[in-house]
């Protein structure tokens, strides 16, 4: 567990740096285009420091935010608030995760967080409504897995700011190819050139690099955190019974992007074949596939 921990805040600090190198060269390009000189690696080493920082101890909110999550009330969510409770001594968590909810009626589930000491665990109200007691504990038991393991820190950091460089290369393409960046000095036309091409290059590339990097979040997390769910609840059949529920469902999660996807217990986005059979993992697959999870579960018992 603890080579796992220390791993995470290695892995977390590295693709911090890469994201703070892309989105500097970024924001350097466009200010650059933008004729501000000498300002541009100024402006952009201020922007990609400031959004790293943002990333690092704001993220959880701006996921909340994209999620369109509630609070938990003790009155109405009485089910989740008890197995939270009961789940803390067994999960040896510093402090206790806030609770939210999302009013969706796909059953799904994801923590977020900077630390044990700031995480947050969020469930859809179809989570709720469809799971059992045994099946939602397993979730939750998963879900503090995550944040145990430091697996939130990463994976929110990478959701954040993969939504900003795709926002600022989209950003730069637009100001690019609608005229954003006419210059009147005739010497810089294969300057302009050359950034249109650059651009063209970031708007392509950008929702690659941002997938790359949620599959940095290897899924062998997510099998660690289902193993050490059962060894908070003592009860594999629990968490194998909402895997199943949750695999079967056929709503889709409103408010998931591709960002956030990687969060989830499993994926938010249903992906079927004609013949009406699930689609198995493949290599660009945030989740290992559900009938994996569900083997490597069976073999616990």
């Amino acid at each position: 567990m603890f080579k796992s921990i220390k791993k995470n805040k290695i892995e977390s600090g590295v693709i911090v740096g890469i994201f703070i190198l892309v989105i500097t060269l970024i924001v350097y390009f466009i200010c650059n285009a933008l004729n501000l000189g000498y300002l541009s690696i100024v402006i952009a080493l201020i922007i990609s420091i400031a959004s790293a920082w943002g990333s690092y101890y704001y993220s959880d909110r701006i996921v909340l935010s994209m999620s369109n999550a509630r609070p938990a009330t003790k009155e109405e969510d009485q089910k989740l608030v008890n197995i939270l409770d009961a789940l803390m001594l067994a999960a040896g968590l510093p402090s206790k995760p806030r609770l939210y909810v999302v009013d969706d009626p796909q059953p799904n589930a994801f923590a977020t967080g900077r630390n044990p000491q700031n995480a947050v665990i969020c469930v859809t109200t179809g989570l709720l409504e469809k799971l059992d007691y045994y099946e939602l504990e397993g979730v939750i038991a998963h879900e503090m897995s995550h944040i145990r393991n430091y697996d939130i820190l990463l994976s929110c950091v990478v959701s954040v700011m993969v939504g900003f460089i795709v926002m600022l290369a989209d950003m730069f393409s637009r100001l690019l190819f609608w005229g954003g960046l006419s210059d009147n000095d005739n010497d810089r036309g294969n300057g302009n050139v050359i950034l249109m091409l650059i651009g063209l290059v970031c708007l392509i590339l950008s929702p690659i690099f941002g997938t790359l990097m949620q599959l940095a979040l290897s899924r062998k997390r997510e099998f660690l955190a289902d193993s050490t769910a059962v060894e908070f609840t003592r009860n594999p059949e629990g968490l194998i019974s909402a895997l199943e529920k949750l695999e079967a469902d056929p709503n889709q999660l409103a408010t998931a992007n591709s960002a956030t996807a990687n969060m989830y217990i499993v994926s938010p986005f249903k992906s079927n074949t004609k013949e009406g059979k699930k689609k198995r993992s493949s290599i660009w697959s945030t989740h290992p596939s559900t009938e994996a999870r569900i083997e490597a579960l069976r073999k616990l018992e």
